[in-house]
């Protein structure tokens, strides 16, 4: 059986411009329930896995949150995100990156552990479909990033191996989680975590956004990948 290689994306900050969207929706959710956090903390945490993230914030405030309030604030957060669902768009160079991809021969995947009903949203907001090979969503795995399932269950649908495939995310998350599971990420800007960050957490290689890693493919490990050179990075 022929190694199929994979270009993995994460989707929210990545190629749908969600990050702020999911801020605001967290912080409204926090607020209603009485619990103060600041918004630029709310913005370190996204990406990561959602009780994770509850933990995180609810634990910095001066009263930790029990189960059932951190249960609340996940539900709370994703009734409001969806509410402004029609705000999504996808960012610069989303599609025709993806159109690149696939044109290599290269399967697109999208990696992503946003719950089915908001990776609903944002599938509708990219209208990619015709381009992805293989989409993970959190109904895959019981913890998402910075933990690496996600990464080898995308790997397993893809029909590819870690040495095989690159992985494109905007988040410190995702970056962990492609180390920890041998995969070499590549980080953009658009979700607003620094190019330090990012190439600290493990990013071989950093780019504005998807229209920038498009014009600049040729530096980028995907061009390894393309040319049938393993382990690119």
């Amino acid at each position: 059986m022929t190694t199929q290689s994979a270009v993995l994306f994460d989707v929210d900050g990545t190629l749908v411009d969600s990050n702020y969207l999911h801020v605001h929706a967290w912080r409204r959710a926090f607020a209603e329930l009485r619990i103060e956090v600041e918004s630029w903390r709310i913005h370190r945490a996204i990406g990561m896995d959602g009780s994770a993230l509850v933990r995180l914030l609810s634990d910095q405030s001066p009263d930790q949150a029990p189960d059932d309030v951190r249960r609340r604030l996940k539900d709370l957060h994703s009734r409001y995100y969806l509410q402004t669902a029609e705000l999504l768009t996808p960012l610069p160079g989303a599609r025709r990156l993806l159109e690149r991809i696939a044109g290599l021969d290269l399967s697109v995947v999208l990696a992503t552990s946003a719950p089915d009903d908001e990776l609903a949203v944002l599938r509708k907001a990219l209208d990619c479909d015709d381009l992805v090979a293989a989409v993970t969503s959190s109904a895959d795995v019981d913890v998402a990033k910075p933990e690496p399932d996600i990464v080898g269950i995308a790997l397993d649908r893809a029909g590819a191996t870690a040495d095989r495939a690159v992985f494109v995310g905007d988040a410190v998350w995702d970056a962990q989680a492609c180390v920890r599971a041998g995969v070499p990420s590549i980080g953009v800007l658009s979700g607003g975590v620094s190019r330090a960050e990012l190439e600290t957490a493990g990013a071989v290689g950093v780019f504005d956004n998807a229209e920038d890693l498009l014009l600049h493919l040729d530096q980028s490990p995907i061009a390894a990948l393309a040319d049938g050179r393993a382990g690119p990075g």
